[in-house]
């Protein structure tokens, strides 16, 4: 399936690296479905600059925790484009900057539904439309993790690092079931990106005050992060898969 005839659609997507990525991938030659929760304006700007590149769009709101409302959002696709090519499961949260004991419960239980429940959900629905073994014409599928997987997050946020640790796994299980039905599964973990995420730990200013700890010295866009991801989506890594690579300036 050509990425011209396909449909991407991108969780998340009004904003960051959301947004970032579906933009490029919609200058490479994708339709793209701008899933967002809240924030109606800015997913439309989003899809009116997708349409103004020459390439179909639609917004789908959808909390990707919300099961129903995540199988209304796909029976949309259907429904109004292309046939689905590929997804992005971007949409994620974080809590406030705490430390284990300083927590509650429905903050874990809210970060699991949104980072990992919401993240499988898209990608067993994803699948049942790409997948050769379900009349498929095959697609990739490219989760967001972040290298707080890798590093902890102690003292921050560790039940966030949990979450992302856990779409690590899944990114290399659910690779190798399709990798022989079509499907090509990645992920991206980014480190510290010059985004609004920061706001919601309490640190709004992150991305500048922990610039010293970066090999490279700053911080990362999510311009940066995108052209990754669309690269993995792309046939150029037609042989990659079960990949989870870090975009990170060497943190």
């Amino acid at each position: 399936m050509t990425q011209a005839a396909s449909t991407l659609l991108v969780t998340g997507a009004s904003r960051g690296i959301g947004a970032a990525t579906a933009l490029l991938a919609a200058q490479r030659g994708w339709n793209v479905a701008v899933n967002y929760t809240s924030n109606a304006a800015a997913a439309e700007d989003v899809a009116a600059q997708v349409r103004a590149l020459g390439r179909l769009a639609i917004t789908a709101q959808a909390d990707v925790a919300d099961e129903t409302a995540v199988r209304a959002m796909f029976a949309r696709i259907d429904a109004e484009m292309p046939p689905l090519g590929g997804l992005v499961n971007n949409a994620g949260i974080v809590g406030m900057k705490a430390r284990l004991d300083e927590m509650e419960s429905a903050r874990w239980r809210r970060l699991l539904d949104v980072n990992v429940f919401g993240s499988l959900l898209c990608a067993q629905l994803a699948l049942l439309r790409m997948s050769t073994r379900h009349g498929g014409q095959g697609g990739a599928i490219v989760n967001l993790s972040s290298m707080a997987a890798t590093l902890g997050s102690p003292a921050m946020y560790v039940d966030y690092a949990a979450t992302k640790g856990a779409i690590d796994s899944f990114t290399i299980g659910l690779a190798r079931e399709l990798a022989g039905e079509g499907i090509r599964v990645n992920a991206i973990r980014p480190g510290i990106i010059d985004t609004d995420i920061h706001t919601a730990s309490g640190e709004p200013d992150r991305a500048q005050t922990a610039a010293g700890m970066i090999p490279m010295k700053r911080a990362g866009t999510a311009s940066e992060v995108a052209h990754a991801i669309v690269w993995l989506l792309s046939d150029e890594a037609s042989y990659t898969t079960g990949t989870i690579f870090d975009v990170s300036g060497g943190r």
